[in-house]
């Protein structure tokens, strides 16, 4: 299963039923789980651990250190789940921290050319399209979807369950559930669609409208919005989680 011109490193562990394909190389600490399949021309390297069932496409560079002038070669990671598709030219680096890593879930699709920063976190069954750039310390939660060719600012958030269109500019974090396009990003509705799909009831749904509301469309400030969702808003799980997430956001919600 090992093409005869990659090149594998001593360190380097392969799970059962690893493919490597032709002039690909990998080294350093890296350790691949059962059945992934390495395609041409892929560089893994550094302290890198991928997932079982996982398929990395010709080109991508995977655990190469950060672009990132405060590195200096400390010893950090990246960590990849299972199932996960690494399309052509993905480029996943190094944290930046002593022992901090750089995260991509399980499920997750990165297509062609984008890149993974260091210290990100991409969450569970997360869609990155073609050419998606992340700074540093972005963190993309669960079933999000961002659309191509779009740059995200370095600290900020997407929450889970978001639609964000191509070729947008992201500078400040996107609230779970909603739809945002735009360069300057805009807030354009709840996703919709995406909560039908995924199973989520009309109740839960006309909840986080009502919600939607309360900050989008009651021309109050952040603050206000955060306490009548903490006072007039049924405490189901999403709600809770909108509230944290808006507790917790250091750039501040996208309007």
């Amino acid at each position: 299963m090992i093409h005869p011109t990659a090149i594998i490193g001593q360190d380097v562990k392969l799970g059962k039923g690893v493919s490597v394909g032709p002039y690909s190389i990998i080294r350093d600490k890296s350790r691949i789980g059962d059945r992934t399949r390495v395609e041409s021309h892929v560089l893994i390297e550094g302290d890198t651990t991928i997932g079982k069932d996982c398929r990395i496409f010709h080109g991508a560079a995977i655990g190469c250190i950060p672009q990132d002038l405060k590195y200096h070669n400390e010893e950090s990671s990246v960590k990849i789940g299972d199932r996960t598709i690494i399309r052509e030219y993905v480029t996943v680096n190094l944290a930046t921290e002593e022992k901090q890593s750089t995260v991509v879930g399980s499920d997750v699709l990165l297509m062609a050319y984008v890149h993974i920063a260091h210290n990100c976190v991409i969450k569970d069954q997360a869609i990155l399209a073609n050419a998606v750039n992340l700074a540093g310390h972005v963190t993309i939660e669960e079933y999000a979807i961002i659309g191509g060719m779009t740059p995200i600012h370095q600290f900020v958030y997407i929450g889970a369950h978001c639609m964000v269109g191509g070729a947008a500019r992201v500078a400040k974090d996107v609230l779970p559930y909603t739809r945002a396009a735009g360069s300057p990003l805009v807030i354009s509705g709840l996703n919709v669609v995406g909560l039908q799909r995924r199973g989520f009831s009309k109740g839960i749904i006309a909840t986080l409208k009502q919600a939607y509301r309360i900050i989008y469309r009651s021309n109050i400030n952040v603050s206000q919005a955060l306490e009548r969702l903490k006072t007039d808003v049924k405490r189901i799980p999403e709600i809770e989680y909108m509230i944290s997430f808006i507790e917790r956001s250091e750039r501040g919600i996208s309007k």
